[in-house]
């Protein structure tokens, strides 16, 4: 997303000609260098055998693209809406926002819902990180981070801890207590650290480990105990906006999308991107898994949102209107999967019914662009944070 999109530029010297030159943050064996653009070329070009140009090798590697997608096309014999025109339609929808959380001084920009299916967290341009009950709209904790533009906010399995990140290009984990008045900003632990801003994070299926994704590119896996990286994931060429954990408690896998316009699968055992996306026209703002693990969703700033068949290797739906002009910023799934949650640019929220690719309703009611929209873990509410400063609760 354009508006969210920062540029870190570092001067200094050559890792690898000592010359002080404008410098590329890479990473070999896990290990961040600092190597100017020529190195960088000239490292690249190390290995090739005779005749070989890196110009050469993109253009056969663009062939290859061509002649997998090709042989991907001749499996593709139906689209998934023409398969669901039996079934049955989805009936009218009573929703309607039946909170509204206030407290945020400025653009909230992500949330995330605790596995007691009442508390959320929140993130804010305010540079505030506010625990709530969404049932009586109460702030229990409110910390004041390091930087502002917190762009990033995740709850913990347990229920015990919080993390969040952003500007600072750090992520740190708050321990969560009973005692209200309790200062949470001096028992905070930084865990990860990027050479650009924190974009999204999550704990994986405990917690003792948080998976990061950052503008420099990159996703990490850090540990929470020791603030060690386990796990570095390369394979974006921008900015990597979202991420998503596989639904599955023994999930070793994520997904995630970025500024490349391309979404990836990762195994976390391997580092290796298995699977990638490119379809979309513009960012990918945001991916999540469909409930089964076995799909995923994004949305973009091309205007729409897409899903995709890790099976299939392939997309099998648009969700997208001529009337839809805005680019999406969130997207999540109902507990059934039937439903698909979109948030816009354009203050809107849309409900897509996934198996026929169709609006079955759409919600008015922020004041400004809806930045993160998150389905409760038992499913009966959903909860959107917009930049309008405020967060609603919607069933």
């Amino acid at each position: 997303m354009c508006d969210q999109t920062f540029v870190a530029i570092t001067f200094g010297p050559c890792d690898n000609c000592a010359k002080t030159k404008p410098l590329m943050n890479i990473y070999l064996n896990n290990e961040v260098i600092n190597y100017c653009s020529l190195c960088v070329e000239l490292m690249a070009c190390q290995g090739l055998e005779k005749g070989e140009t890196v110009a050469k090798l993109k253009k056969e590697t663009e062939a290859l693209k061509v002649k997998l997608e090709v042989e991907r096309n001749k499996l593709h014999d139906t689209e998934l809406h023409k398969l669901a025109e039996k079934v049955e339609a989805v009936g009218q929808l009573n929703i309607r926002a039946r909170r509204v959380l206030k407290g945020h001084a400025n653009k909230v920009l992500c949330m995330d819902w605790c596995t007691d299916k009442r508390r959320l967290v929140s993130s804010s341009q305010d540079g505030k990180l506010i625990v709530w009950d969404a049932f009586t709209t109460n702030k229990e904790h409110a910390v004041s981070m390091p930087s502002t533009w917190v762009m990033a906010c995740a709850y913990s399995p347990s229920g015990c801890a919080v993390a969040a990140g952003g500007l600072d290009n750090k992520c740190s984990v708050y321990p969560l207590s009973l005692d209200k008045n309790e200062n949470l900003a001096a028992k905070r632990k930084p865990v990860a650290m990027h050479t650009n801003y924190v974009s999204h994070c999550t704990f994986t299926n405990s917690d003792l480990q948080v998976l990061t994704s950052s503008g420099d590119g990159t996703c990490a896996l850090w540990d929470v105990e020791s603030a060690q990286l386990l796990q570095s994931f390369h394979s974006h060429t921008a900015d990597v906006l979202s991420l998503d954990m596989g639904p599955s408690e023994t999930s070793n896998t994520f997904v995630s999308g970025g500024c490349d316009k391309k979404a990836k699968l990762w195994d976390m055992r391997s580092g290796q991107n298995v699977q990638s996306f490119e379809t979309h026209e513009s960012d990918v703002n945001c991916v999540k898994f469909y409930p089964n693990g076995d799909a995923f969703a994004t949305a973009s700033d091309d205007a729409t949102c897409r899903f995709f068949d890790l099976r299939a290797d392939r997309e099998v739906a648009v969700f997208s209107k001529d009337s839809v002009m805005f680019g999406a910023s969130s997207v999540d799934f109902s507990l059934s999967g039937r439903l698909l949650f979109a948030g816009y640019n354009d203050y809107t929220i849309n409900i897509w019914d996934v198996l026929k690719a169709e609006r079955v309703s759409i919600l008015f009611g922020h004041d400004n662009r809806v930045s993160t929209v998150r389905v409760s873990p038992d499913g009966s509410a959903f909860c959107s944070a917009s930049w309008d400063n405020t967060l609603r609760v919607w069933a």
